[in-house]
């Protein structure tokens, strides 16, 4: 069997911030692995689109390889589950938790994937925006640990893995509330990993750089072009290398050999080279 596959329909696995993006490509490539999914976000059309093409998509024997679509099947004996909620809030991973267990279902792969950016000055950005994003990248994430990973330390196995971002090691003008937000991540994933690891719980912490998402509001058009260039890779590139650490147990991961290459030199750029820089992206904040 491949690495990280199941019989199918034999486990289950929740992927938040699944309706787009690389959260849909690890929908998809988990449901290849043989799990059944619950599917979490804010918007149901989505969601709901990624459920249909999980049910309607041939599974391929190659994990490199993106599942094939060229016809529906299928009977391949998934169950997937839609949970439409606003992760963004104090009390989300409460309900997520409990919406969860009322289903009956213990889950043994989490993803904590759900994200929003922002690429904006500290003092203009809103209020209301600093509150959200600290509640969805670190109070929600947190809390999903804990809930999840308790049961899961209670039967002696499970996976969780949670995106942080390269960006972590560029505290540039404009990203302090991103970049901080991610290193939080990064850094309770590595030291949680290492409790969870006698538990027979693995933890691992991705922290990707450009990726042909509309996360940053690249047109589909720059997006391309990014792939062209080699400067982004591509959402299910990144899915399939964040899965594979998953599997291998590394406790974080920088897709991309030469993007972890970089990591000294965004360390040590001085200020005289970011103000250039700060001043030509000062038309892209908002």
């Amino acid at each position: 069997m491949r690495r990280g596959e199941i019989a199918p329909g034999n486990g289950w696995a929740l992927v938040t911030g699944a309706g787009t993006g690389i959260g849909r490509c690890y929908a998809l490539r988990l449901a290849n692995l043989g799990y059944n999914l619950i599917l979490a976000g804010l918007t149901r059309e989505t969601l709901e689109a990624v459920r249909e093409e999980i049910l309607t998509t041939r599974p391929t024997a190659d994990a490199g390889k993106a599942p094939q679509t060229d016809r529906p099947t299928i009977a391949t004996g998934r169950d997937v589950r839609v949970l439409t909620i606003d992760l963004a809030r104090i009390e989300a991973s409460d309900e997520l938790y409990a919406a969860v267990r009322a289903m009956g279902i213990e889950v043994d792969v989490l993803v904590n994937n759900a994200g929003i950016f922002s690429f904006r000055d500290m003092l203009q950005t809103p209020p209301e925006r600093v509150e959200r994003m600290i509640l969805l990248h670190d109070m929600t994430l947190s809390k999903n640990c804990l809930a999840f990973g308790a049961d899961m330390a209670a039967r002696g196995r499970g996976w969780i893995l949670n995106m942080s971002s390269f960006s972590i090691w560029m505290p540039f003008p404009g990203m302090a509330l991103y970049t901080a937000t991610k290193a939080y991540v990064r850094t309770f994933s590595v030291a949680f990993a290492k409790e969870m690891a006698e538990r027979g719980v693995r933890v691992t912490a991705v922290c990707p750089a450009g990726v042909a998402t509309d996360l940053y509001g690249l047109t589909p058009h720059w997006q391309r072009i990014g792939l062209r260039l080699g400067v982004l890779i591509s959402a299910d590139s990144c899915a399939r290398r964040a899965l594979g650490a998953l599997w291998r147990g590394k406790r974080t991961i920088v897709p991309d050999w030469w993007n972890r290459a970089f990591i000294p030199i965004c360390k040590i750029l001085p200020m005289w080279l970011l103000r250039p820089l700060r001043r030509y992206t000062m038309q892209f904040q908002k």
